[in-house]
């Protein structure tokens, strides 16, 4: 998948922006919706958190429901701005403009991190460097948890077609009427605990028709892979 592709992508989200979270209507979703949204605030207890393409915020509240403080990062404006209107923990909650695929340039300390269907927009090729990335952010043994969707025939948008490293693509159409090619992945459990690799440890996979959850605690990482980054103010950072 092409720079150009995700860049794509990134325009694709923020013209969507505004009718987004329509798709948290449908009704056959509604009662593991809310069975996710009960599960969720648990995990990160007391946590410091990063969350990663936060988009509009439909996970925030609930996942910082009783976090220490939670840093929600996206890439577009357009869809943090619906984020940050909805009902949120007072004090604990913060926004960065911030490409997913640059967690090191992320300022702050984390002993946690989630994200909610960001996993299927990964590049198949990209996804285990991505996540070595994210774990070299986090503190050892920080809590990390990623929700998306699973394919479920008649209620998923139909898959177009596969590139040949085995990601998958569907054709959206806007109210605005343009269409647009979006990457949209459904691992299986196996591949996604074997993209997690070594450095997760109690890992556990739960599966509901419409969604998955995967959620592990992180050891130690290599040297080589771990992040110091400055402190200090948040900053905007350009989109990769």
């Amino acid at each position: 998948m092409s720079e150009h592709s995700v860049a794509d992508m990134q325009t694709y989200y923020a013209r969507r922006a505004a009718e987004y979270e329509r798709i948290y209507a449908k009704p056959e979703r509604q009662n593991e919706l809310r069975a996710i949204e009960a599960w969720l605030p648990e995990q990160f207890s007391g946590k410091h958190v990063l969350e990663i393409a936060c988009g509009t915020g439909w996970w925030t509240p609930h996942g910082a429901r009783d976090c220490a403080s939670w840093l929600a990062t996206d890439v577009n404006a357009e869809t943090m701005a619906i984020a940050q209107r909805k009902r949120l923990p007072v004090g604990r909650v913060r926004f960065a403009l911030a490409d997913a695929y640059a967690p090191a340039e992320i300022q702050g300390r984390f002993d946690a991190a989630f994200a909610g269907f960001w996993w299927s927009h990964v590049p198949l090729a990209r996804l285990r460097p991505w996540l070595e990335a994210l774990h070299a952010k986090l503190q050892p043994g920080s809590r990390v948890i990623f929700i998306d969707n699973s394919y479920v025939e008649g209620s998923s948008t139909p898959i177009a077609r596969r590139d040949g490293d085995g990601n998958s693509f569907q054709q959206r159409t806007l109210e605005d009427g343009s269409t647009h090619e979006v990457l949209k992945n459904f691992p299986t459990r196996e591949q996604a605990l074997a993209a997690t690799g070594a450095l997760a440890r109690s890992a556990q996979w739960q599966q509901w028709t419409h969604y998955w959850a995967l959620s592990y605690a992180l050891d130690r990482p290599p040297s080589s892979l771990r992040s110091r980054p400055p402190e200090g103010a948040l900053i905007r950072l350009g989109s990769g």
